[in-house]
C-alpha cells in the first residue's frame, strides 16, 4: 500500500522556521522524483518545491527561493522541507509528492499557519 504521511506542521510566528517531513512507503522511494505543493484558503494549489531521484536537482517557487530548502534521505525514505523566514502568506497545506513515470502519489497534507 502506497502511502506519503507528512509531519511536522504547526502554527509558527512570522519570522520563524519549520521543516516538514514526508516518510514513503509501498513504492521504490529512490526512483522517484519528489515534490512538495502548497494550497492556501482560496487559492490554487502551487508547486513549492522538487527534486530528483537523485537529488542532482532541485527547483523552487520564486516565492519561496532562498527561503525553503528541500532534501531527501533515501535510505530512510523520507523527504524534507526545511522552512526558513516564514511569512504569513506562507499559510497552507502542504502536500508531498511522489513522481515516476504514470504513477503520482499525493499525501494527506499537513497544516502550516504563520500567525503572530
Amino acid at each position: 500500500q502506497v502511502q506519503l504521511v507528512e509531519s511536522g506542521g504547526g502554527l509558527v510566528q512570522p519570522g520563524g522556521s519549520l521543516r516538514l517531513s514526508c516518510a514513503a512507503s509501498g513504492f521504490t522511494f529512490r526512483l522517484y522524483a519528489m515534490s512538495w505543493y502548497r494550497q492556501a484558503p482560496g487559492k490554487e494549489r502551487e508547486l513549492v518545491a522538487s527534486i530528483t531521484y537523485d537529488e542532482s536537482l532541485t527547483n523552487y517557487a520564486d516565492s519561496v527561493k532562498g527561503r525553503f530548502t528541500i532534501s531527501r534521505d533515501n535510505a530512510k525514505n523520507t523527504v524534507y522541507l526545511q522552512m526558513n523566514s516564514l511569512k504569513p502568506e506562507d499559510t497552507a497545506v502542504y502536500y508531498c509528492t511522489g513522481r515516476f513515470g504514470r504513477n503520482d502519489y499525493w499525501g494527506q497534507g499537513a497544516q502550516v499557519t504563520v500567525s503572530s
